[in-house]
């Protein structure tokens, strides 16, 4: 088992009791351990905040390792391919590619076609249970 990368599209779904949110806790599982960018612990607390479900975006965060933002990872963040992908997707994209390369990852989880077309031309591996 290794890490596993998860954006706001998936734990989101999971924060709001989507159908699709028990495969993904089961996705979850068999990984020694997901991690996300920092920017996903802004996201969805906003989400959670929103809906009231403050308390539960915190449980579930807790059981998430954080990658802190720095400059340089911003800074690749402004350019990194394809263009398609979203301001905040590059961020997450970014982050990933860093994991991808160090192996503390083996995949992104998510639901976002343009950060998951991202993560392939990257040859990162997608996941998006169902």
């Amino acid at each position: 088992m290794a890490g596993l990368y998860v954006d706001t599209s998936a734990l989101g779904r999971v924060l709001l009791g989507e159908p699709d949110a028990p495969a993904i806790v089961r996705e979850l599982r068999g990984f020694d351990q997901p991690v996300a960018s920092e920017l996903l612990r802004v996201e969805l607390r906003r989400v959670g905040l929103r809906e009231g479900l403050l308390g539960d975006a915190d449980r579930l965060l807790s059981a998430i390792a954080l990658v802190p933002l720095d400059a340089g990872l911003l800074q690749a963040a402004e350019t990194v391919g394809p263009s398609s992908v979203a301001t905040l997707d590059a961020i997450h994209l970014v982050t990933a590619l860093r994991l991808a390369d160090r192996g503390a990852i083996v995949a992104v989880l998510t639901y976002d076609e343009r950060l998951a077309e991202g993560g392939r031309r990257h040859g990162i591996d997608v996941l998006a249970p169902g």
